[in-house]
């Protein structure tokens, strides 16, 4: 039987500890070596890309903060339901600093194998980050 008590915990401890202070090596805990992320963009990531993308986007965003939603387990599957805030403060994905204040949100849907997590699937939209940033229009219907 599945310990989702201890599951969420240290779902919650390592998002923490990586994402709002920079302390990837949480994620070491979490993410199992054989891990893949799967997201809205470009090939998987493996467990050292994906964290060094978390680096590079605290570098552009140094006062991120993440807050988990809702956490839902069940058998090897967790969804997670979050949203980041933070300011653009550094140097992004080529685009300038522009001191704006963005919000994004997106679910990441993870498979655990043992005690550690082997596949994410990340969905949220990354218009809502361009938008925010002033560098795209959404429009309004």
């Amino acid at each position: 039987m599945t310990d989702y008590t201890a599951r969420r915990e240290l779902i919650t401890n390592a998002w923490d500890a990586a994402w709002d202070r920079g302390e990837i090596e949480a994620f070491d805990s979490l993410l199992s070596p054989q891990y893949r992320r799967h997201g809205t963009r470009g090939a998987a990531q493996d467990r050292d890309t994906f964290k060094a993308s978390v680096l590079s986007t605290r570098t552009a965003f140094p006062d991120l903060k993440t807050t988990i939603d809702d956490i839902v387990l069940e058998g090897d599957r967790a969804a997670i339901r979050w949203h980041s805030v933070g300011n653009h403060t550094g140097a992004f994905m080529g685009i300038p600093i522009t001191g704006k204040r963005v919000e994004v949100s997106g679910a990441t849907f993870a498979r655990f194998q043992d005690d550690g997590i082997v596949e994410e699937f990340v969905t949220w939209d990354p218009r809502a980050l361009l938008a925010a940033l002033g560098i795209i229009s959404l429009g309004q219907d």
